[in-house]
C-alpha cells in the first residue's frame, strides 16, 4: 500500500507543466507570489490560511507545500495544527449546516406521501 494515486512532484513534471503552457504558468507563478506576499495580512497568516484551505480541498501537494511555507514564515507546529482543526470544524460545519436540505426534503417527501 505504499503506492499513492498522487505522483510525486518532481522537477521534470514541473518543467513539463511549464513547457505545455509557459505564459499561463508564468502568470500563475506571479499571481501566487503576489497573493502570498506580506500585505494587510502577513505572509505567515496567509500560509496558515492556505494550510487550512488545503485540508478542506484535500490537496496533498498544497498541504505539503503550504505547511513548509508556514514553517518558513515562522509558524509553529501548534499554529499549523490549530489551522488544521479550524479546517476540520469548517468542513464538519458545512455538513451540519447543509443537513437542513435533507431535513427539508424529508418533510417534502412526507407531505407528498400523505
Amino acid at each position: 500500500m505504499s503506492e499513492s494515486v498522487y505522483p510525486p512532484s518532481t522537477k521534470d513534471l514541473a518543467q513539463k507543466r511549464h513547457e505545455l503552457a509557459p505564459n499561463t504558468h508564468a502568470a500563475f507563478q506571479a499571481f501566487s507570489q503576489t497573493v502570498f506576499a506580506d500585505g494587510a495580512l502577513p505572509a505567515k497568516t496567509k500560509q496558515l490560511i492556505a494550510v487550512a484551505v488545503a485540508h478542506v480541498t484535500q490537496c496533498p501537494y498544497c498541504i505539503r507545500g503550504h505547511t513548509k511555507g508556514a514553517l518558513r514564515h515562522g509558524a509553529t507546529q501548534q499554529e499549523i495544527m490549530e489551522a488544521i482543526w479550524v479546517a476540520a470544524e469548517m468542513r464538519a460545519g458545512g455538513a451540519y449546516a447543509h443537513s437542513v436540505i435533507a431535513i427539508t426534503a424529508m418533510g417534502e417527501e412526507a407531505e407528498h406521501s400523505n
